[in-house]
């Protein structure tokens, strides 16, 4: 068994880390709910630009000239993984990763070539250990994106497309469902996809909005919308992803600190095992010192 002064020693450093992922977790707790209210402003705007865009494809006598909607035939498929730029969040960083990498071998298997984007240093650096160098990597913001990060990632991916790095984009991202639960998601969004129509407005909304007109025409306007909708997509991933950050970390460090609660408890009772044991022994010497004497 253990010294008692190396049970002590132990029981203060565990209290200590405790206090850390304690720390940890109520300041995840706080971005977490700063990103919920973020994904929630953001949600009127994609789905209005969703409907922006089946408005103005439906007026659109030819979707040839739009170079965001062209479909090639796929010989390089891009896979942009989104992770974090730091741990200690449990598996969150590792399922993007897996899914990811379980994409590239799908890819591969049908004769495709992958090229590789990578959001957060996690993801980035994983990728550069396995021997597949990131074209392009963004790092630094994933813990508060802002809607510039997303075009910046966007006019990037864009540009790319259009030198033909690649025929296909799939963007790979944890979607947020609550604190204890995160998906993988693995969405297309090169080429852009025309949004299904959303719900039917009613006829009293439909009087209200009256008809929508475009200035220029709608054919004119649609390669913007279209660069504004991937940029939107890109956002709406960046703020899942971080959501689902922080809920995992919040997770982690809240099961860590439950850990350590449990440990102190063990760590005591061994504390006062020891402890009488110690002073068992001392009796023992005093009374076997007493019985030499008598």
């Amino acid at each position: 068994m253990a010294s008692l002064q190396d049970i002590r020693r132990r029981i203060h450093s565990v209290k200590n880390t405790s206090k850390i992922t304690k720390a940890m977790e109520l300041v995840a707790g706080a971005k977490l709910r700063r990103a919920q209210v973020r994904i929630e402003a953001l949600r009127p705007f994609a789905d209005g630009m969703h409907e922006l865009i089946s408005e103005a494809a439906g007026r659109t006598t030819s979707l040839r000239n739009q170079p965001l909607l062209e479909r090639r035939d796929v010989q390089t498929t891009a896979i942009m993984l989104m992770s974090g730029d730091r741990g200690l969040a449990g598996a969150f960083n590792a399922s993007v990763l897996r899914r990811a990498l379980d994409e590239a071998a799908a890819e591969r298997a049908l004769g495709r070539d992958v090229v590789w984007y990578a959001v957060g240093r996690k993801g980035a650096g994983s990728l550069r250990f396995r021997g597949a160098e990131p074209r392009q990597s963004w790092t630094g913001f994933t813990d508060r994106p802002v809607y510039q990060d997303a075009e910046q990632i966007a006019h990037s991916l864009i540009a790319d497309y259009g030198d033909q790095a690649f025929d296909r984009l799939v963007m790979i991202f944890n979607h947020f469902d609550s604190p204890l639960v995160q998906t993988v998601y693995a969405t297309e969004v090169l080429p852009v996809p025309l949004p299904e129509r959303l719900t039917e407005l009613s006829a009293r909304d439909r009087a209200l909005m009256g008809e929508l007109l475009f200035e220029p025409d709608a054919e004119q306007l649609l390669e913007p919308l279209l660069t504004t909708a991937l940029e939107t997509e890109i956002f709406r991933a960046l703020l899942e992803s971080t959501a689902s950050e922080h809920g995992a970390r919040m997770t982690a460090m809240r099961n860590a600190s439950d850990n350590a609660r449990d440990l102190i408890d063990r760590l005591t009772l061994d504390m006062n095992r020891a402890r009488q044991a110690e002073i068992t022994q001392q009796l023992l010497e005093v009374v076997a010192g007493a019985d030499a004497l008598s």
